[in-house]
């Protein structure tokens, strides 16, 4: 059976972010995962999570400044200094929460820029350099552009290949069932084919990104081909709850052992 983690950063909204450790404890999860957790001193999250027996499964380095439509610096020309601050100022979570994965976004870039794959390739070996000297995974996701209109990271086979390419131990995929949908399609022969690298899941509602219990996509298939895949990580919660976190929660009760 998947072990699933919540997304804080989108699940359990009407709780302040802190509390939502303990609403997602009390939920039945055993592992968050959030976009960035940097509001909050390291120690603060690791006490949430110490509290409540939670594992965190996931956050993402420093995206660059969100407020002015930066959406990650490593695929930027001239923006390698940000990125190392950036991985500067996640160190101090990672270690105090214990998190083995931490996601590095692309940015607002052109892939067919020289430039920017350039930049984006320095940028992932570094990090992950950086991050392998704490036992920590680096992740690479592809992101639809119609979710992130110009992302750089928008195909599947282009994160394939640059990450057999740099042949590095912990540069994984991040395979987001939702984008994955939106981008290709095929996502049971994707994961089938594409497991040997994946190092996180996650997953919603497509298209509407609300909870996954319907819509174009068989969510309980899906779970059970994890299950045949022998897949062992956490499966992010990425997805906006339609009506509320708790009242969108069956198909997570639906799974869990007691149920």
């Amino acid at each position: 059976m998947p072990r699933f983690a919540a997304n804080l950063s989108l699940m359990f909204g009407e709780w302040d972010f802190l509390d939502r450790f303990d609403a997602a404890a009390d939920a039945g999860f055993e592992a968050v995962e959030c976009l960035f957790p940097y509001d909050h001193a390291p120690d603060a999250i690791a006490g949430r999570l110490a509290r409540n027996g939670l594992t965190l499964a996931l956050f993402n380095l420093p995206p660059g400044d969100w407020a002015a439509g930066e959406r990650g610096l490593a695929a930027l020309p001239g923006r390698f200094d940000d990125v190392r601050r950036g991985i500067e100022t996640a160190l101090p979570y990672a270690e105090a929460t214990g998190v083995h994965r931490i996601h590095m976004m692309a940015g607002i870039a052109e892939r067919g820029s020289p430039a920017a794959v350039d930049a984006y390739r320095r940028a992932v070996g570094h990090a992950a350099e950086k991050l392998h000297e704490r036992n920590i995974d680096l992740m690479l996701e592809p992101i639809n552009r119609r979710s992130m209109p110009g992302y750089f990271l928008d195909d599947f086979g282009f994160a394939e290949d640059l990450i057999h390419g740099l042949g590095l131990p912990n540069v994984r995929l991040q395979f987001d069932v939702f984008h994955r949908q939106i981008l290709h399609g095929d996502v049971t022969m994707a994961l089938r084919r594409l497991m040997p690298i994946i190092g996180h899941v996650q997953i919603a509602g497509v298209p509407s990104r609300h909870e996954p219990d319907g819509e174009e996509l068989n969510f309980p298939f899906l779970f059970d081909e994890l299950d045949r895949l022998d897949y062992r990580g956490w499966v992010g919660c990425e997805y906006v709850p339609r009506d509320g976190t708790m009242a969108g929660l069956d198909w997570f009760r639906r799974r869990q052992p007691s149920a």
